[in-house]
């Protein structure tokens, strides 16, 4: 992004945790469903079964409230738009 002359705001989503409207807000703009942004790989993932709900959105976002680290990120917006950063080629959707 820094080297396209956008200066990123960074949002440090351990310290400030994204609320169940802001979750919402994400996936609308990524245009997916929670669990189409959760990393399964995740050991909060494994450990807390949380592979039982996945076709719950509203569990899945209280999921990815409880265990932030769940979600796929970076997530970049720009406007009403989103992306996942992986890969970063991505980013370029919004550029």
């Amino acid at each position: 992004m820094r080297d396209n002359g956008i200066e990123p705001i960074i949002i440090e989503y351990l310290k400030s945790i994204p609320s169940q409207v802001n979750f919402k807000s994400i996936a609308k703009m990524l245009n997916k469903r929670p669990l189409d942004f959760v990393r399964k790989s995740e050991l909060d993932f494994k450990d807390n079964n949380i592979d039982k709900i996945l076709d719950n959105d509203d569990a899945m976002i209280d999921a990815m409230q409880k265990y932030p680290k769940i979600m796929e990120r970076p997530i970049i917006t720009k406007g009403n738009k989103a992306v996942i950063g992986r890969p970063p080629e991505n980013i370029l959707e919004l550029l």
